[in-house]
């Protein structure tokens, strides 16, 4: 069961993004049309998925977006599981390098700002944004 807050709203614990990942590398290993696939004949369903994600939320159906932000989830796996098997990168590599990406675009949440206590407006979010990213593409590639 999900947690929830005092308001009863329930927070995804992350124990089924675990369990699809090992769910993905059992159909990479035993479905012979998962495991063929690379990176480059994925690229279509990745652009399907997104493209199908934006018209549900045109449509503004939870149900709709739920299903196509699953989809796209999928390939968002799909991926990462073919990267494990060539030794390139993990999906922990994946969400390590978004938390610290998003740790380093949220200086006001995370930084020493965050213990100010200050309510930045969403212009300066939006400024704090921009020079995270601009420092981000001005350092050599590690």
């Amino acid at each position: 069961m999900s947690p929830a807050d005092d308001e009863g709203r329930t927070y995804a614990s992350g124990e089924g993004l675990v369990e699809f990942l090992d769910l993905m590398r059992l159909m990479r290993e035993r479905c012979v049309w998962k495991s063929s696939q690379t990176h480059t004949s994925l690229a279509q369903y990745l652009r399907e998925e997104s493209d199908e994600v934006l018209e549900a939320i045109d449509e503004a159906d939870p149900e709709h977006l739920k299903e196509e932000l699953g989809d796209l989830l999928l390939q968002v796996y799909f991926h990462a599981a073919i990267a494990e098997e060539a030794g390139e990168f993990t999906m922990d590599d994946v969400i390590a390098g978004l938390t610290a990406k998003m740790k380093r675009r949220n200086p006001h949440v995370f930084g020493p700002e965050a213990t100010s206590g200050r309510r930045y407006t969403l212009e300066e979010v939006e400024q704090l944004w921009s020079a995270a990213k601009a420092a981000e593409r001005a350092r050599p590639a590690e």
